[in-house]
């Protein structure tokens, strides 16, 4: 049975201001690219996504000067004001039949591994999407609202069942249209594309992923990331060197 036509779709209007960067985190580097061009060459080199969206700022000055910016395989959409904002004017550009995967564009360590996983699952009979995830380990605690600049302890909660929610999360693209329209028509808050597919009563599975595959939100990140794609390359030369 083939794959569907999967669309990546990258979200990529925002300024990240927890960075504390002189521009949007997305345009930091890591090693000779930045984070956007590692994110979006590791989407486009897995065979089964046809072509990738990337929503940006209209006043973004970056991003035409990336060499990946004239890639035959990338198309650009104007970015709202909120991520649901950008990810739905990039969905409006869908067909019918494909799906969209979207993922963060500050998540350059996606493995391809966790691609096949999650790509292979529009290969199962009444699929309607799913999210990469990662089980809770530690402990949580709840802060007490309205506390003051130092967060207090409200209580811990249960972790049980907890899943910290990651990106790709893949739904057949004007399922998730709909969904957002109606999730933001009613005022929901839209915090991933998974939250609008809930909303509208469909089921989301959780595949786990791997944990390396972080988001770059604080300056610690940068390190992190950094390593985890130097081992990925690292692999990826050996495993070329076994097999000639």
């Amino acid at each position: 049975m083939t794959i569907s036509k999967v669309v990546a779709v990258v979200p990529a209007a925002g300024v990240g201001s927890r960075m504390q960067a002189d521009r949007p985190k997305q345009y930091l580097t890591i090693g000779d690219q930045t984070i956007l061009e590692h994110t979006l060459l590791k989407l486009a080199a897995h065979p089964d996504i046809t072509r990738v969206i990337v929503a940006l700022s209209p006043g973004d000055d970056y991003f035409s000067t990336l060499a990946v910016s004239n890639a035959p395989w990338l198309t650009t959409v104007n970015g709202g004001d909120s991520r649901a904002d950008s990810v739905r004017n990039a969905l409006s550009t869908l067909a019918d039949d494909e799906w969209a995967l979207v993922h963060d564009a500050a998540r350059p360590c996606v493995n391809h591994d966790d691609l096949d996983q999650l790509i292979a699952m529009t290969r199962r009979p009444g699929f309607g999407g799913a999210i990469l995830a990662t089980p809770v380990r530690d402990t949580m605690k709840r802060a007490l609202s309205g506390a003051t600049a130092q967060p207090v302890v409200a209580h811990t909660e249960n972790r049980d069942n907890l899943w910290h929610a990651l990106t790709p999360q893949l739904f057949p693209a004007q399922a998730l249209l709909q969904a957002i329209d109606s999730a933001l028509a009613a005022g929901v808050t839209v915090t991933d594309e998974a939250s609008a597919m809930e909303f509208a009563g469909h089921q989301v599975m959780l595949l786990d992923s791997d944990p390396a595959n972080i988001k770059i939100t604080r300056p610690a990140d940068l390190p992190l990331a950094r390593f985890y794609l130097q081992q990925s390359l690292m692999e990826t030369s050996q495993t070329g060197n076994l097999s000639q």
